[in-house]
């Protein structure tokens, strides 16, 4: 890691702590030719690709996915804490899975298995985008098979 104000690049870790994200370490860190401290922000690279409905291809980012979930969750009882902590075990799950490509369909699912228990709103939000409904009929037909 070089410093960002000498650009040395030896450094020693200080302090080490979880981030609010929850795939994140905060590292303090101290120069080792000008002493000075500066910190930095440690994430898991998800070599993971998500194959898009048109079969594009683009990398798993935790940023889309709690876009997506803050979206449905607006003005529900999930605060965006929870979202975040949602989007983190959705994360995992696809870490979990082991594969190097995972199709968005599947990622869909993740997130319907979870807003389905926790808020019926935000559940009917992300199943409206995410299953594209053309009328009512269709809407109505997949809560009752839910």
């Amino acid at each position: 890691m070089k410093c960002p104000f000498c650009h040395y690049e030896e450094s020693k870790v200080t302090d080490s702590r979880n981030a609010t994200d929850a795939n994140a370490i905060r590292r303090r860190r101290e120069c080792l030719k000008c002493l000075k401290r500066f910190t930095t922000f440690e994430t898991v690279d998800l070599l993971v690709q998500v194959k898009k409905r048109d079969g594009r291809f683009e990398e798993f980012q935790v940023e889309k996915l709690i876009r997506g979930l803050d979206a449905a969750c607006r003005h529900t009882r999930i605060s965006h804490e929870q979202v975040v902590a949602l989007a983190a075990d959705i994360t995992q799950e696809v870490l979990e899975k082991q594969m190097r490509e995972i199709d968005t369909l599947t990622i869909g699912e993740f997130v319907m298995k979870r807003l389905k228990t926790r808020d019926t709103v935000a559940y009917v939000r992300f199943a409206c985008v995410y299953r594209r409904f053309k009328d009512k009929d269709e809407l109505m037909h997949a809560l009752e098979m839910d």
